[in-house]
């Protein structure tokens, strides 16, 4: 699919185009030292020691032991995603959407009640179902086409 707008990018639009990249670069390093770090952390002893190559002296794998382990600085929380919604336990403070395909209620059982989307589903089926049926019944006693 071809955008709809094929103009070549201004020097700013470039320009702001790098700064994301290299914005995103700088996260992904960031998160692949401290998943190193992490690793390094529950990974036994044992294990720099046994991926040294063949015939390397003891004292390479000491020297790149700590290369392989950065130090990790620590973060602040993850800023919320903007593709995962953020569900309320409050139903006054739910969208329009959540209300629709969420349950708030629980029947005696202790099971979430239907949700109100699901039944508006359920009865534009049953409703759709009927017409059909009148419909296949009225054209083969020949009363429609």
């Amino acid at each position: 699919m071809a955008d709809e707008d094929s103009r070549p990018l201004t020097d700013e639009e470039r320009a702001e185009l790098e700064a994301l990249r290299a914005e995103k670069a700088r996260r992904e390093r960031a998160e692949l030292e401290a998943l190193r770090a992490e690793g390094a952390a529950t990974a036994p002893a044992s294990a720099p020691a046994s991926a040294a190559a063949p015939g390397t002296t003891g004292a390479a794998p000491a020297a790149a032991a700590p290369q392989a382990t950065p130090a990790v600085r620590p973060q602040a929380a993850p800023a919320p995603r903007r593709d995962e919604p953020v569900v309320s336990d409050d139903p006054a403070e739910r969208t329009f959407g959540q209300r629709m395909v969420l349950s708030s209620e629980e029947d005696d059982d202790g099971i979430p009640t239907m949700p109100p989307a699901q039944k508006i589903v359920i009865g534009i089926c049953l409703l759709l179902a009927i017409v059909a049926i009148v419909y296949v019944v009225l054209t083969n006693n020949g009363m429609i086409g």
